[in-house]
């Protein structure tokens, strides 16, 4: 998945020359933690709640613009950019959000909480679920195999993951499922030899 298909588009701006209780007024107004700074159309910086609480001086708080505290070459992803690569960027550099850029041009923002909601609804983790935990074993079309009679069972596979340790040297994968007959799937997969270690209806 993309950037540009879970970036905010709709996006609140500020002016380098504005000042700082003018950039609080603009979060508290839209409930946001990030403000990108443009001069027209052209991304200059990027300023978070965490800056302006830093910059908030009451000597100085009339002196500063924002064009003094915001970040000037704040990190960015374009709108190709996938969202793995935007994660990785997030969590490496402990930062709360990305400028989205076209060239000069800001056209987005993508969050954490953006990349969460995009993580919850490829997962299904909210949407009425089953799973059945599986040890594939050393076959090396097991995937393939386990998907083939899950679906044969009348399973509709939402995700899949792969545990990050091993039980008996093998690794478990966790299949979530539409809602459906878990107890039939998993007796189809035990007669075909894998072991099944866990079953939620």
């Amino acid at each position: 998945m993309k950037v540009k298909h879970r970036m905010i588009k709709k996006l609140v701006t500020i002016d380098p020359d504005a000042t700082i209780p003018q950039a609080i007024d603009i979060m508290k107004k839209y409930s946001i933690r990030h403000l990108p700074v443009a001069k027209g159309k052209n991304f200059v910086g990027f300023v978070t709640a965490g800056d302006l609480r830093q910059a908030f001086y009451p000597s100085m708080i009339n002196k500063l613009t924002i064009k003094d505290i915001m970040i000037k070459k704040p990190i960015t992803v374009d709108p190709e950019t996938s969202l793995e690569e935007a994660t990785g960027l997030i969590f490496r550099h402990r930062i709360g959000g990305l400028p989205v850029v076209d060239g000069a041009k800001l056209v987005g923002i993508i969050t954490v909480t953006d990349i969460l909601e995009a993580f919850i609804q490829i997962m299904g983790v909210l949407k009425s679920s089953s799973r059945i935990d599986v040890i594939l074993g050393d076959k090396p079309d097991a995937l393939e195999q386990v998907s083939r009679i899950i679906k044969e069972n009348k399973g509709e596979i939402i995700s899949m993951g792969m545990s990050s340790h091993r039980t008996k040297g093998k690794r478990i994968y966790y299949f979530r499922l539409e809602r459906c007959n878990t107890a039939r799937i998993a007796k189809a997969l035990e007669k075909k030899g894998y072991k099944v270690t866990m079953v939620i209806e």
